[in-house]
């Protein structure tokens, strides 16, 4: 995974009405959660909520699929394992010790 996807994954994340929506499609599971429900969930607008939407679709870490009328959003936990993954794995890289990620706390 290159660093500039990580980037922009993250820097989606930084957003705290993204984070929210990504935490709770997160906690929501592999079922996703109609976009109705994540409104009222978050409480923000139809609008708003779109626009954050639209974001973290474009980077990979979230997706979303129509049953009927209603339209599900899922987290994309292969994109979060892959983003996060990438963090992990560099953790104590450089460090001169045999230290480890929990070491480093």
């Amino acid at each position: 995974m290159d660093t500039k996807t990580i980037a922009v994954r993250l820097e989606a994340l930084g957003n705290e009405t993204r984070l929210e929506v990504f935490r709770i499609l997160v906690r929501a599971g592999r079922d996703g959660l109609p976009v109705g429900e994540l409104q009222r969930r978050t409480g923000t607008a139809r609008s708003t909520l779109s626009h954050h939407l639209h974001k973290l679709i474009a980077v990979g870490l979230v997706r979303q699929e129509r049953d009927g009328t209603t339209l599900y959003c899922h987290a994309s936990f292969d994109a979060m394992t892959e983003t996060l993954g990438f963090l992990a794995r560099e953790c104590c890289a450089d460090s001169r010790g045999r230290g480890t990620a929990s070491d480093a706390a």
